[in-house]
């Protein structure tokens, strides 16, 4: 039963990209392109429904909020058929600045005090019970009133990876001194040595501390969807993005925020965001056999094990 401690707490679930540097991997015999979040690793759920249950797990399931993209309605339709989670349907793509804030603003329009966790729906987690643990220390360190990011140990100097470079760290918390995003080879490894870890996208924080850190960073943006209200329907929303100019969250929000940010480590826990298909197929060769995928209601569209199977260049 939901614990009503937490009623304030919403979980904001990004599903709104395309997954493009999977679609030699994702595209179907039939030359359809599934998004990465809509497919299954192992023919189970979806990465959108492990996410969906991954959020479930720190708010309410009517607290979930998750951001979709119209084109994508194919998807998300069967997908959330019969839930009681939140769809926000973004009308084009404008980064995933304006994804979020159009989220946090469907959020402020229920809950102006909110408490947010940011989650992407795109990424695999052989460990969820070390996740989860770390994600409800997050939502409660960051009540504090910072927003909190949740990086993840780094086991290889991935150059694919955005990094985070910790100040001040003390057991599993630090500051944040930097981001990096996608360094060559040999800069990766020197910022591991320096205690980097990789750039999730999740976070905990204050609803209000987010449109802080947007107020500073992007203030047009966020005047655009105060002004607009997006959330008043499909009409105007469609014509807010229509004027907006596109922003990257981790470039445009949080570098040059890092003053503002506390970061948790989490640890090892078999984290990957599954953004290549050599890294898929590493996922696939290293837990095929043991790991047990969840069972559904909703049986999925596309099984990236079996691509990777299926794929000449990978297998």
């Amino acid at each position: 039963m939901f614990d009503d401690r937490r009623s304030g707490r919403f979980v904001l679930v990004l599903a709104a990209g395309s997954g493009a540097r999977l679609v030699s991997l994702t595209t179907t015999h039939s030359g359809q392109r599934v998004p990465k979040q809509y497919c299954s690793l192992f023919g189970g759920r979806s990465l959108l429904g492990d996410a969906v249950a991954r959020a479930e797990l720190l708010a309410a399931r009517e607290n979930v909020v998750v951001v979709v993209a119209r084109e994508h309605a194919r998807w998300w339709e069967r997908e959330f058929e019969g839930s009681i989670v939140r769809v926000v349907v973004q009308p084009q793509d404008r980064g995933t600045a304006a994804g979020i804030l159009l989220g946090l603003r469907a959020i402020e329009s229920v809950d102006p005090t909110a408490h947010v966790t940011l989650l992407p729906s795109d990424c695999f987690v052989a460990n969820e019970g070390t996740l989860a643990a770390s994600l409800l220390a997050a939502q409660v360190a960051s009540t504090s009133g910072r927003p909190l990011l949740v990086g993840m140990t780094a086991d290889s100097p991935d150059p694919e990876y955005g990094y985070i470079v910790p100040v001040g760290l003390m057991g599993s918390r630090a500051g944040v001194s930097a981001f990096v995003e996608k360094p060559v080879s040999e800069m990766a490894a020197q910022l591991l040595r320096r205690g980097a870890v990789w750039n999730s996208m999740m976070l905990a924080s204050p609803l209000q501390a987010l449109l802080q850190l947007f107020e500073r960073r992007l203030p047009a943006m966020l005047a655009a969807f105060r002004w607009a209200r997006p959330e008043e329907g499909p009409a105007r929303a469609a014509a807010l993005y229509a004027t907006l100019e596109a922003g990257d969250f981790s470039r445009d929000v949080l570098q040059g925020s890092e003053a503002s940010l506390d970061l948790r480590i989490v640890p090892p826990c078999g984290w990957t965001d599954l953004g290549t298909p050599a890294r898929v197929k590493a996922c696939v060769s290293r837990h095929r056999g043991r790991y047990a995928p969840a069972p559904t209601h909703c049986p999925p569209v596309f099984d990236l094990a079996a691509a990777v199977q299926a794929a000449p260049a990978l297998a």
